[in-house]
This record gives C-alpha cells, structure tokens and sequence, in this order.
C-alpha cells in the first residue's frame, strides 16, 4: 500500500513537545474515557510523546496499550513517560497510519488525537483504523480547526498567523481544519453509527495565556514549521518574526483570550 504523502507540519521541536506534554485524557479525550473499561485492548494513533497514551493505560489496566507514531525519535520520550509512571501495559512501535502492521480485529479501541488533519487521506486512514478494531469496538477522533480558532484581542499579526498556517499545512498535504470535517470523513469511511461532538480549550489565565503564546511565538521562529514557511516561500524570516511578537504581545494582555475548537466522533465498527 501507497505510504502516507502528508508532512508532518509541526515537528518536534520543543515548542511543540511543550503543547504535546500539556494533553491528557481528561482534556483532550473526555468524550471517549466513558467508553473505557478495564482489561480492553486500545491503539493509540500518533501518540506522540505518550502523555495521554499513559492515561488510557492507566485507565484500561491490565488491558494493553500500544501507542504508534511515525515519527521515531518521538516514541523515546512516549517510553520514558509510562516508565515514569510505573506503567507495565504500554508498547511502543513506529506506524503509517493509512497501512497499520496489525491483523483485523485486533484492538477494543483505536483512538488518534491531532492526527487526521496531518494526514495525506483521511478517509483511507479511518478505513485502516476500523480494520484493527473489532466488530463493535470503537474509533475515535479528535482534530482541532484552525479557521474556527478565535481570540481577543484582535491584534495586528494575529490573523496573519492564522491563513499563514493553514497555507503552509494545506502545502503539506494536510487539512487544517478538520474537526469540522470528521463526521463526513468516518462516513465516507463507511461507518454508520456515529456520535459526533465538539469540545474546545480555552486559554484565559496569564499562566495559560503565557504558556500558549510563548509556545506559538517560540514554534513561528524555530521549529520545522518555520522552516517550511521560508522554504516553501510562504513567508520571510521577517514575516515569522513579525507574527511571532504579535504572539507575545497578545498572550502579555491582561484581557486576552484565545479558544482553539475540536471535533470529536466515537464510531462504532
């Protein structure tokens, strides 16, 4: 089978792994937690640095998770995060998700957070995910979207940021704005029980308010984003700079607020 033809727009500069770390089950798979039980079998699709693979862990315990992503040097700290917590139920394994290395039926849940956005096809990757799953087992989904992220206040460089990135992940083969087209996509896969939520994070202290725009600044300018920017001559160094203070600027007011929307479905395969 044809491998996946997106580009990872993030990386894994520290930046992103900062963001990456933050996620839990509790903020960022609630709506699936309830569906959880112990003894069950979980995939966990582009685990990244393992944070909420942990959680389910803990979760289905003695049940077994194996958290996947393509990215190796990513799946070094997803291990020191289980081992940290004292996990013996978690393994590891690098993974395309359009072509999963696993028989039919193999797990109780098959779960991906930030992962179909970034994917060259969508629909075949939720084929493949229900392929794992057992009949009656589920898949779930969660992917934030861009254009329907919204702040205040609105200063000058902050909307630059917002079509700046949904050019350049849309140049990598991704969907930026996803999560309003999860449920066309779980259908267009073929399945046909599907509960479809939405969820948002919101970030409105100064503590969060600092973390989120320092993290955004720091990714504009350093990450393998930013590379992409300039190589791909969607914009100057200039430009990233520009947006990365803007960033600062907006996460240094005391009135600011920035909410960042998720799609969400549990289908049942």
């Amino acid at each position: 089978m044809p491998k996946e033809t997106a580009v990872y727009t993030h990386g894994h500069h520290e930046s992103v792994l900062r963001s990456h770390r933050w996620r839990t089950a509790a903020n960022s798979a609630a709506y699936l937690t309830d569906e959880l039980r112990p003894g069950m079998t979980v995939l966990d699709v582009g685990c990244g640095p393992g944070t909420i693979t942990a959680d389910l862990a803990a979760l289905v315990a003695p049940g077994r998770v194996t958290g996947v992503d393509s990215a190796q040097e990513v799946l070094a700290r997803a291990a020191e995060e289980v081992a940290e917590r004292g996990l013996d139920n978690v393994e590891f394994a690098t993974a395309d998700v359009h072509a999963l290395d696993y028989p039919d039926d193999s797990f109780d849940i098959v779960h991906a957070h930030q992962v179909l956005q970034h994917v060259g096809d969508p629909v075949r990757a939720l084929r493949e995910m229900r392929r794992v799953c057992r009949p009656g087992g589920i898949v779930a989904a969660r992917d934030s979207d861009y254009a329907a992220m919204t702040w205040y206040p609105d200063l000058p460089g902050m909307d630059s940021w917002q079509e700046l990135y949904g050019r350049v992940a849309r140049a990598n083969g991704g969907e930026p704005d996803a999560g309003r087209r999860l449920l066309s996509w779980a259908r267009r896969a073929g399945f046909t029980d599907i509960t479809a939520t939405a969820a948002t994070w919101c970030f409105a202290t100064p503590e969060n308010r600092a973390w989120w725009s320092g993290l955004w600044a720091d990714r504009t300018v350093g990450s393998v984003y930013a590379e992409q920017a300039v190589a791909g001559g969607h914009a100057s160094t200039e430009e990233l700079a520009a947006i990365a203070a803007a960033w600062r600027e907006w996460g240094a007011r005391d009135d600011a607020w920035f909410m960042v929307p998720h799609g969400e479905m549990l289908c049942r395969a």
